[in-house]
């Protein structure tokens, strides 16, 4: 799929505008007026050498010295009010900028659709937001810095025409510089991104598997691995940077050699009383304003390299969106943080009585494989108790998250209740249909939170949960009970407990259907008769789609599917399979291959 990419900066500037009309434009006003204001202090002291030169009175200097005064308390207010708007308009901008990429991340269906490693995500939401907003950022300076320009040109204009004249051509300059290496700027910035992305991956990927790379006796080669790209990012960096901050340093320095000459040519024309040349104060004032006419000179090509070095960035968020239109992520949206009563989650409206799933040819292919599941037939009615089996690879995975629209159907239909199922990935959710994947996923947060996920607590349906996904015992031991941090990943509780925990947390959504991945691969043989027992027993009015080799499941089944490289070749009771069955017969004697018949074994290489 191609993916929509920004046509230009300015429409992506615009996009950020748009979302904050009123806070911009108040920023814009702001920073104008503190830009603008020095020219006063400027008039005020060109007013004061002219009256010193002709004699200046008591009275004259009081009135200069409150003057000076009232300017710098106006202007620290106009400050004070600038920065307190400024901050906030850029943290409403990265803040919505980041939940609309979270929103989408959730939209899409499942991992299938993520091909971007977690670091590269996070690397995304959090470096590319903040080098988009950094134009964004200047141009209100530039703005205000080219008004204070403008204001600064015209009073010079008015003392000297041929010297103001002379004063454009810093702007020129600058101008022709920018232009002629952003392309240059524009190949740069992408080269260093893709380096930090590929280290910030590599890192979040390697601190989720520390402890395998410690086991498999890996340290040394993953550390040279993350120093060869450390290396890599260092030398894009260097480049990048470096290209920046000597074009920084042209635009800054052709604006003060400008400025040298400027003063070289207005000082030759000074005299005391301003005729036929510049007076003393006139040339004050000269001195004064010069630094705003040229600033904004340098404000311009800042703002053009940080435009093209943003434009990647804007690329790569665009590249996020996954076939979205990239103006998505620009796009106004309710952040909460105008205090008041958070908004509220309505609840899921009560789905109708659940009386039968049924699948019809469903055929879901890895991409660039021929591995998958094919022409699968299921029917699940209420209070079934369904277990699907088969050897490592043999589609089992894949069946239970196509059904629920993590993978994207190939062919094949889904009913529920006869109604088709379009998507899914929206449908068979809360308080529809509750999944627990194969390898559960904690979050850095208390044993309660990780339950509950943010829903409304329910004491008597937490406890229920709790108690048929067999941890209460646990519980009890813990230090805090249900306070309890579990750290990240779950990383303080046992596989079993990790297992468990994720089954409660499946449990507590209250839905009618229940998948199940391979839940107890992690339970001593006593828990899991229990945690199948008390399932079994609490499933009146729902039914349960399970993925187990054990006996303990199996033979609780009311009907066993067994599949073989991606499709059904045999279904029915445990009993009934047993005799029937030689695939199934071989699953419960324990004879599970580990590699599939039609997989050769790599040979050795000689030594």
């Amino acid at each position: 799929m191609t993916t929509p990419m920004p046509p230009s900066f300015g429409r992506v500037l615009w996009r950020l505008i748009r979302a904050q009309p009123f806070r911009y434009t108040a920023a814009i006003v702001l920073w104008t007026a503190i830009w603008t204001m020095p020219i006063i202090p400027g008039l005020i002291i060109a007013f004061f050498f002219d009256e010193l030169a002709a004699g200046i009175e008591t009275t004259t200097v009081t009135m200069i010295v409150v003057a000076m005064f009232a300017y710098a308390a106006g202007r620290s207010v106009m400050i004070f009010a600038g920065m307190r708007n400024h901050g906030s308009l850029l943290f409403r901008a990265a803040a919505t900028m980041r939940r609309n990429l979270l929103v989408r991340l959730f939209e899409l269906p499942g991992a299938a659709a993520v091909d971007e490693t977690p670091g590269a995500v996070v690397s995304r939401c959090r470096d590319d937001v903040e080098h988009v907003l950094v134009p964004f950022v200047i141009t209100v300076d530039l703005v205000g810095a080219t008004v204070a320009g403008l204001v600064s040109f015209t009073l010079l204009w008015s003392i000297d025409p041929v010297i103001t004249i002379v004063i454009s051509i810093p702007v020129i300059i600058v101008a022709v510089v920018s232009n002629r290496t952003g392309g240059l700027v524009r190949r740069y910035r992408r080269q260093a991104r893709t380096a930090t992305e590929a280290i910030t991956g590599y890192l979040g990927e390697t601190f989720a598997a520390a402890q395998a790379v410690k086991v498999a006796g890996a340290e040394e080669p993953m550390i040279a691995r993350f120093e060869e790209l450390n290396e890599a990012r260092k030398a894009m960096m260097v480049r990048d940077r470096t290209l920046t901050s000597v074009l920084e340093a042209v635009f800054r320095n052709t604006v003060n050699i400008g400025t040298g000459l400027i003063l070289v040519m207005a000082a030759g024309r000074l005299t005391s009383s301003g005729a036929a040349g510049i007076s003393i104060g006139e040339f004050a004032l000269f001195v004064f304003l010069l630094h705003h006419v040229t600033e904004a000179s340098y404000f311009i090509g800042v703002f053009i390299a940080r435009a093209k070095q943003g434009s990647v960035s804007a690329e790569r968020l665009a590249a996020t969106m996954h076939g979205e239109p990239w103006q998505r992520v620009y796009e106004r949206t309710e952040l909460g943080l105008d205090g008041g009563t958070p908004p509220t989650v309505e609840p899921a409206r009560a789905p109708e009585p659940f009386e039968l799933l049924r699948v019809r040819g469903l055929t879901y292919l890895h991409p660039g494989t021929s591995n998958g599941i094919s022409d699968v037939d299921l029917d699940i009615a209420r209070g079934e108790f369904v277990v699907v089996t088969g050897r490592i690879g043999a589609g089992k995975t894949t069946l239970l998250r196509t059904i629920l629209g993590l993978f994207p159907a190939d062919a094949g239909t889904i009913e529920w209740n006869g109604q088709l199922v379009d998507d899914p990935a929206t449908q068979l959710t809360p308080p529809y249909a509750a999944y627990t994947p194969q390898v559960p996923k904690l979050f850095s947060m208390s044993l309660e939170d990780n339950l509950v996920l943010g829903d409304i607590v329910d004491t008597r349906l937490m406890n229920q949960s709790i108690h048929i996904a067999t941890m209460r015992h646990d519980i009890d031991l813990m230090p805090e009970c249900l306070a309890t941090m579990v750290g990240p990943r779950g990383v303080r509780l046992s596989g079993g407990q990790v297992q468990r925990s994720a089954s409660a947390r499946m449990l507590n959504r209250a839905s009618q259907l229940l998948v199940l991945d391979d839940v107890s691969s992690a339970l001593d043989v006593e828990t899991e008769q229990q945690l199948w027992t008390r399932l079994s027993l609490a499933r009146k009015d729902i039914a349960a789609l399970v993925v187990s080799h054990r006996h303990a499941a199996l033979a609780r089944a009311d009907e066993v599917i067994v599949m073989d490289r991606g499709r059904v070749v045999a279904r029915g009771t445990a009993g009934d399979l047993q005799e029937s069955s030689p695939e199934f017969r071989a699953i419960w004697e324990g004879a599970l291959q580990a590699v599939s018949p039609e997989c050769s074994p790599i040979p050795r290489s000689r030594r």
